[in-house]
């Protein structure tokens, strides 16, 4: 069967089981809607905070961006799975028993501050809708290259699918559909990796082959250090960023990671504090999976894609080439008409242009995989972005439905009227997402690590101050958030977007890059939170002894609304 018509099918059959377990699984009050009820399983749980987790940056854009910059792609390995490890251990335990399933809502009554509360709700409405611009960024790759629409119609596709069981099941919804969904993605990332370590090493273990000899004898890693430093580029084993920069951006993504409102939300869908820990355990083994597997993934496009083009004939290129061409994100350039592609790091020699984001789609088709697996890649990168994509949107609804209207707006509307007004602003969230995935700040992994430094920069001091230190007050939780926040923003917006005078990378502050300086706002934040907080009042006695009742271990009730 043909690729066209294989993809389809796959994607068709998947889409099909999605919107399925939405109907079956709707939404008939606002707990059913936010937080699933309370009653998933660890186990179900577990599959739907790995799917959350495992958002189009990891399936699509990762083991891409790994695959180009080597060594230094290691910082996305290191900072989101240190962070998970963060969140599940330290965190989620005491916001879980603090009873509020959004950060807005802990922030705004462990603070005791509607300033505060919203404060943290426009944080959460900015980090979320950074992240799922690159979600939908991924939606709109994986359509335009495999049903061959364009990138903005593939946006569009994603954001009915997305909307209608985001809209339908609330939480419940999701975390079923995102249990299907981790399946789905886990095989089509396995089955090729797999296949490829075989074709490559001889090794069906991915972690493995990625260590091991070719069919020469020589090990894949100096072979293909060999390839980059023949073609001008640094060895794929060595690192060229800063050991600054690698230290800010890993602790960015693990605060970042830390604080990111979709994944706690997680910690609510279960009935007991203990069935969040062992959910969090089941989520680290499922993540483990993939991003263990990644690596070697990188290794096996970034050799297999310089043999396949490096000074071969244009005209002898394989179908696939023409495909991504016509995407544009593939592109040659014959610049000494020659009619052979170069591809060098020499930016006056080389000829072709690689986006990072196909490295993982074309993967299968540069090893010459069969269509099936091919087809299959496709429908896991949708069930990637899609998964993670409404898990977003239901923390945008979330965030205006019960932090706004809920809680300051309208205290009296009816649980009917707030389920009607979480599922209006998820509709206008989706509209909002799918334009930044038609016009995202960079490509899938660069975007999401920009939202994880925003979450580090507003989120992250002001949770652990607020659950380890009695005296953090609300005067210095706004001010910590808001100089955090505008400082991420300042330096976002300057070296991204080039507002404020822009700036290239010679220009950045300290040498740290955009992706790390979350960091360093986040420093800003708990320095001056603590500075304010000593010159202010402290806060009540009734909030000092929730705090300090919040991290006795005993007593732990159910989440509520």
């Amino acid at each position: 069967m043909e690729l066209q018509t294989l993809t389809w099918l796959f994607v068709g059959i998947t889409f099909t089981l999605y919107i399925g377990i939405a109907i079956w699984s709707r939404a008939g009050s606002t707990k059913e809607f936010y937080v699933a009820g309370g009653g998933v399983s660890p186990l179900a749980n577990g599959l739907a905070t790995a799917a959350d987790w495992m958002s189009a940056a990891s399936f699509i854009s990762m083991a891409g961006l790994i695959s180009f910059s080597g060594y230094d792609g290691s910082v996305y390995l290191m900072g989101w799975t240190g962070g998970y490890v963060l969140l599940a251990l330290l965190l989620a335990p005491y916001l879980r028993k603090f009873g509020k399933f959004t950060v807005p809502d802990f922030i705004g009554d462990r603070y005791y501050s509607n300033v505060a509360r919203t404060v943290a709700v426009f944080c959460a409405l900015l980090v979320s809708f950074t992240y799922v611009a690159g979600q939908m960024r991924g939606v709109g790759l994986v359509f335009s290259r495999f049903l061959e629409v364009d990138i903005n119609t593939g946006v569009i596709i994603g954001m009915i699918i997305v909307l209608f069981y985001a809209v339908l099941g609330g939480m419940k919804g999701i975390t079923y559909t995102q249990v299907a969904q981790y399946c789905v993605l886990i095989f089509a990332f396995m089955v090729p990796a797999i296949f490829i370590s075989i074709q490559m090493t001889g090794n069906p273990i991915p972690q493995l082959g990625f260590g091991g000899l070719d069919e020469n004898g020589v090990y894949l890693l100096d072979k293909l250090d060999k390839l980059h430093r023949e073609l001008g580029f640094a060895a794929y084993t060595s690192g060229s960023k800063s050991t600054l920069d690698v230290f800010f951006i890993t602790a960015a993504l693990m605060v970042g990671t830390a604080g990111l409102p979709h994944v706690i939300v997680r910690f609510f869908t279960v009935k007991k504090v203990s069935d969040a820990r062992k959910s969090a355990g089941w989520a680290l083994l499922f993540i483990m999976i993939l991003y263990t597997t990644a690596p070697a993934i990188a290794v096996f496009a970034r050799t297999n894609m310089i043999e396949t083009v490096n000074n071969q004939d244009y005209k002898n290129m394989p179908d696939w080439f023409t495909t991504w061409e016509e995407t544009g994100l593939l592109s040659f350039n014959d610049k000494n008409k020659d009619g052979k592609i170069q591809y060098v790091e020499d930016a006056s020699i080389n000829e072709l242009t690689i986006d990072k984001d196909i490295m993982v789609l074309a993967n299968p088709e540069i090893a010459q995989l069969p269509n099936w697996v091919i087809a299959l890649v496709a429908a896991g990168a949708l069930a990637a972005a899609l998964s993670t994509a409404a898990g977003l949107l239901l923390v945008i609804s979330a965030s205006v439905s019960h932090d706004l209207i809920k809680k300051m707006i309208q205290p009296n509307i009816s649980e009917k009227g707030e389920l009607m007004a979480a599922r209006l602003s998820a509709f206008v969230a989706v509209c909002v997402a799918g334009y930044f995935g038609i016009n995202p700040p960079d490509f899938v992994a660069a975007t999401v690590a920009l939202a994880f430094g925003l979450a580090a920069a507003s989120f992250f001091p002001a949770i652990i101050l607020g659950i380890f230190t009695k005296k953090m007050n609300k005067e210095g939780a706004i001010a910590g958030m808001i100089a955090g926040i505008l400082t991420m923003l300042f330096y976002m917006l300057k070296f991204k977007f080039d507002w404020f005078g822009g700036g290239q990378k010679e220009d950045w502050w300290f040498g740290i890059s955009p992706e790390g300086f979350g960091t360093v706002a986040m420093i800003i934040n708990f320095i001056i939170a603590i500075v304010v907080s000593k010159f202010t009042p402290d806060p009540p006695d009734e909030v000092q002894e929730i705090v300090a009742n919040i991290r006795i271990p005993s007593g732990a009730g159910e989440a509520t609304h």
